[in-house]
């Protein structure tokens, strides 16, 4: 899954972004609302963790332009932590605001359940037929046995399982899959396509011909 964190003070954006990587999120920062904005307009995000003071234009600003052309999931993280900024912010279009300080494993576990909301999925554990992917632990089974998944193709089967039904072209699991500053080659993907096969069911991705994939479990 991809994010954008719009974040104005450096090392608490760096912090931020290297825990949602390790956690296996590709990540874009933005340090003002201007380039956040530019960010959110170009790309396609799962999720987006949104300050409110930013330099250039106000993370208010920003939501209101980014809702009024998306339903990307938005989480407002701030400083401001008073009921009027909570009412405004959720008003104008945020789906969850986490006041400052707070723990990274909060803010995780928040973005993680707007974006399985947001896909219709509420539940960490996605099921489908004898496949479990559980989003919290890491983990993946097939018939009740532990699969062995790469980070990468674990993102990606989850981004398959969360899209069940929908057609998916190869750009949008770039978009989702990586982050702006990634140059890796386009064959990877059939490589990742071919290892979830072999590990989850050669039918696990049905590839559509000249229109990319589709779940095929």
């Amino acid at each position: 899954m991809r994010l954008l964190i719009v974040e104005d003070e450096e090392e608490l954006a760096e912090t931020v972004r290297r825990a949602f990587v390790e956690d296996g999120f590709s990540v874009d920062v933005a340090t003002d609302g201007e380039s956040g904005l530019f960010n959110a307009e170009s790309w396609s995000y799962d999720a987006i963790v949104l300050d409110l003071m930013l330099p250039r234009m106000g993370g208010m600003e920003v939501l209101k332009k980014v809702r009024s052309r998306s339903s990307t999931p938005v989480l407002i993280l701030t400083a401001r932590d008073g009921v009027d900024d909570k009412v405004r912010g959720l008003n104008t279009g945020a789906d969850d605001y986490l006041t400052k300080p707070f723990q990274l494993t909060e803010l995780i576990a928040r973005v993680r359940a707007l974006v399985r909301r947001s896909a219709g999925k509420p539940s960490p554990v996605l099921k489908v037929g004898d496949l479990e992917i559980d989003t919290v632990a890491k983990v993946v089974k097939r018939k009740g046995k532990p699969v062995e998944l790469t980070p990468k193709e674990f993102a990606l089967a989850e981004f398959m399982v969360l899209h069940r039904g929908e057609l998916v072209t190869r750009t949008m699991i770039y978009d989702h899959l990586y982050d702006e500053t990634d140059d890796t080659l386009s064959n990877v993907l059939d490589v990742y396509v071919s290892n979830l096969r072999r590990k989850l069911g050669k039918t696990f991705i049905e590839t559509r011909r000249h229109q990319g994939y589709i779940l095929g479990v």
